[in-house]
């Protein structure tokens, strides 16, 4: 048998939840996803569980902000 693996907080996650959602809805959970600096995974769980999505500023999010503000400017 395998070993039982956990995550870097030490969490067992063996669950999976999965669900379909519309090109469009697509576009927006990755903007989100993009700007807040969190894996997908992270960003959907605490959404889902009305916990705060704080943002941790790295090159990554700055570059989500940029390309964002100059789609909203275009």
């Amino acid at each position: 048998m395998s070993l039982k693996n956990r995550d870097n907080k030490n969490r067992w996650r063996n669950k999976t939840v999965a669900f379909r959602v519309s090109p469009e809805e697509d576009e927006q959970i990755e903007a989100a996803v993009r700007l807040s600096g969190l894996t997908k995974q992270d960003y959907i769980t605490r959404r889902l569980l009305c916990r705060d999505v704080v943002v941790q500023g790295n090159p990554k999010v700055y570059k989500a902000l940029r390309d964002q503000l100059a789609a909203v400017l275009g």
